[in-house]
């Protein structure tokens, strides 16, 4: 299926994609504002700056290296038993000429600009209180240069992903509408890698087996984050089926119906669960329920009916809280935004989901192959790419800039200088 095909209401169509599409950065405010919340106060000013840093890299970035790569139709390609295999994309430097193409094909460029600024703020909330913001930006650059290109052009180009029905008869091929993979899974992927080099906060795991909790600061900017990120997540559902799906504006309606079910099913069934464990709802795992409902539905909203979006939701809010306790409690991860458990395991789960809800032969088949791709190619990347950054340019701030929080330490002044955010002796 090419990606880039005609729309069926050529002018409906981008006028009403190009609307979605100047909400969808609603979503990326949510998150960063969620990511700062989750952190500590003596480094929110820095998680809202590092946000905007590192997203402003990834578009640079992508402009000048990455979107030659991702950009579609074209692409490098080599025989494997009489089929193509489409591997990296061929397009124009610097996106010259970009004004010459179609519309669709600027659109869908637009689209990519989005889904990579997204991306690389997942990993940065992962890192809170102890990433340095030149590192993350560097990491940035890494993602929108190398990485992601490489999977926009497998799964959203003409790559080999995409084409897994017309070489194999695996359905339509690797579904994506909405960047589970290239956004959620990518990003939490990313998560990861950072955290597992950078170490736990200071404090976090005192003694074997243990973990001391450290609540985020701001329960506010968590809810009120939520609430941005379903605005944005609306709109990027319904621009990503038009872009990669094909899908007829008349379809939109249940998909976004789809994206609510999702979120809410996710967040009902986190609710549940941690009244029932703690005794009281958690908040903050509360709202990772609700991210990892929207992170599932960006694969599954097209393709599911109203009924399997809830069910996927359920299951995601399920995943989420468990997810968390065990990547804490027994590989001792720090992850304070919960985006490994949210993007990573919300978007694979919506992946898969997708596939056992579409009627198309095959098709569970392709996701499960996307999936695999995702765990066997794109991490072990990542890993490699990181840990050579990580010996150039070290993720991990001083001692005493851990200490006395990134604020003062890589801006100089805090987010709330009127008032006292915490105490040397507590810093154990």
């Amino acid at each position: 299926m090419d990606p880039y095909a005609a729309l069926p209401f050529p002018e409906t169509a981008f006028a009403l994609t190009l609307v979605l599409l100047l909400m969808a950065p609603l979503a990326i405010a949510g998150v960063a504002l969620i990511n700062t919340g989750l952190g500590r106060a003596r480094s929110a000013a820095q998680s809202l700056l590092g946000s905007l840093v590192i997203v402003a890299v990834a578009i640079i970035v992508f402009a000048l290296i990455g979107a030659t790569f991702a950009y579609p139709p074209t692409g490098y390609l080599f025989e494997i038993a009489g089929k193509p295999w489409n591997w990296i994309g061929q397009g124009h430097f610097a996106l010259s000429g970009l004004g010459a193409e179609s519309v669709e094909t600027q659109l869908g460029i637009l689209f990519e600009f989005l889904a990579v600024a997204f991306a690389v703020i997942i990993p940065w909330g992962s890192g809170a209180d102890r990433w340095r913001l030149t590192a993350g930006a560097a990491a940035a650059a890494i993602l929108a240069a190398i990485v992601f290109p490489i999977l926009a052009y497998w799964v959203w180009g003409t790559g080999w992903l995409a084409q897994l029905g017309i070489n194999f008869a695996l359905g339509q091929g690797f579904l994506d509408g909405g960047g589970a993979s290239l956004v959620h899974v990518l990003g939490g992927f990313s998560a990861f890698v950072v955290v597992w080099i950078a170490g736990p906060r200071k404090g976090k795991f005192p003694r074997e087996g243990l973990s001391t909790a450290i609540p985020g600061h701001n329960a506010v900017y968590i809810v009120f984050g939520c609430l941005l990120a379903l605005v944005g997540w609306l709109a990027w559902n319904m621009a990503g089926a038009i872009l990669w799906l094909n899908t007829t504006p008349t379809a939109l309606p249940v998909i976004a119906i789809d994206t609510l079910l999702s979120a809410a099913g996710a967040l009902a069934t986190t609710f549940a669960i941690t009244r029932i464990r703690f005794g009281k709802p958690d908040a903050s795992l509360c709202a990772n329920g609700w991210l990892a409902g929207l992170a599932t539905s960006s694969a599954c909203a097209s393709i599911a009916t109203p009924l399997e979006a809830l069910f996927a939701g359920i299951v995601a809010g399920i995943i989420t809280p468990v997810f968390v306790e065990l990547l804490e409690l027994a590989l001792s991860i720090d992850d304070p935004s919960g985006a490994i458990s949210v993007h990573a395991g919300g978007g694979i789960w919506g992946l898969i989901a997708a596939g056992i809800f579409s009627s198309a032969p095959g098709q569970l088949i392709a996701q499960l192959v996307g999936v695999a791709t995702l765990l066997g190619l794109i991490l072990p990347l990542v890993y490699l790419l990181f840990w050579l950054l990580n010996r150039v340019l070290p993720f991990r701030v001083e001692a005493d800039g851990e200490r006395i929080g990134m604020d003062l330490h890589e801006l100089g002044g805090g987010a709330y200088p009127e008032f006292v955010i915490h105490r040397d002796d507590s810093y154990r």
